[in-house]
């Protein structure tokens, strides 16, 4: 068999925080502007050759739907979860096209972008659904989510010592609904966005037929699932920090420039990554090199393609 001669694929996930950059700027045009920014280092690399599959997060933002839909109950009818989720998908993936767009055209390239809605087939005895474990939503005083506990019934945990939010259930991703459709695209040169949120989650019925569930699936575990069955060369994560650190916020942290996948399985199991915060993409940087993948980046939005290039960044290798 030839080797392939097409440019490397890389899956780059951007962090539904990295659009939020504090509490002073959290409106829909902060996060257009925070989207503009990310897209200039997103463009950055589609314009030194690669193909590029978009994926994001969306915690904030379907905390704010969900909130706001709490507050109007009493005028309008409220917003299931999965449908926050859609509307996140198609509200971000705008921000992100529109931006991508323009400044692919300030750089005179032209390249075709979809944003995709997508659905996601999750497990509907998924134990995930009986305990829920997935932060959304802004941060809130102890004492703020004991309120919400009480009074709206809501689940509420302390999150990697960043505050208190509300958790919602996080069933694990097991088929991306549009993926033919996904390949397609990539396969004729088109930019991606897809699996937003983690994609809507859906079950696939007896008769074959798909119906949403209430969650929110980790965005990394998805985005993890499209690299494995597109065959991706490169995963590549944004969050808040620049690299991954051993014992995090402690006198004795240190960050980490590169580790194989040996010594992320260790340091995971060490407990050195919080469960809502690093671990999930330690978790989805592992099953991607287990499956053939070839190298992980975790980095922050700014230094996405200095970290691709091993100027910035944690790099996870086989």
């Amino acid at each position: 068999m030839k080797p392939s001669t097409k440019p490397p694929l890389v899956v780059i996930a951007i962090g539904g925080n990295s659009l939020i950059k504090d509490a002073g700027h959290m409106t829909v045009l902060d996060q257009y502007q925070a989207a503009g920014e990310t897209a200039d280092h997103l463009a950055a690399i589609v314009e030194e050759g690669y193909r590029v599959v978009v994926t994001h997060g969306n915690g904030p933002q379907v905390g704010f739907i969900l909130l706001r839909s709490e507050l109007a109950k009493e005028q309008l009818h409220q917003v299931p979860l999965e449908s926050c989720v859609a509307d996140t998908q198609g509200a971000i993936g705008y921000q992100i096209k529109q931006n991508l767009n323009n400044e692919l055209r300030r750089r005179g390239v032209n390249l075709p972008i979809a944003a995709l809605v997508t659905q996601v087939i999750v497990d509907p005895s998924d134990p995930a659904f009986e305990r829920p474990s997935k932060p959304i939503g802004p941060f809130y005083s102890e004492a703020e989510a004991n309120h919400h506990r009480q009074e709206d019934g809501w689940n509420v945990m302390e999150d990697a010592g960043r505050g208190w939010r509300r958790v919602v259930s996080s069933p694990k991703p097991l088929e991306v609904v549009e993926m033919r459709i996904i390949r397609q695209l990539v396969d004729n040169g088109a930019i991606v966005i897809a699996g937003g949120g983690g994609g809507i989650p859906v079950v696939r019925d007896a008769d074959g037929s798909l119906s949403g569930r209430p969650a929110v699936i980790d965005k990394d575990a998805t985005s993890c699932l499209l690299a494995k069955t597109l065959g991706a060369e490169i995963f590549l994560m944004s969050t808040s920090v620049d690299r991954v650190a051993l014992n995090f916020g402690k006198p004795d942290q240190r960050w980490i420039d590169r580790i194989t996948c040996a010594e992320a399985k260790r340091y995971l199991a060490e407990g050195h990554f919080a469960k809502g915060s690093m671990a999930p993409k330690i978790e989805a940087a592992i099953d991607f090199l287990d499956s053939g993948g070839r190298r992980v980046i975790v980095t922050e939005p700014d230094r996405l393609e200095d970290a691709l290039h091993g100027r910035a960044g944690t790099t996870i290798v086989p």
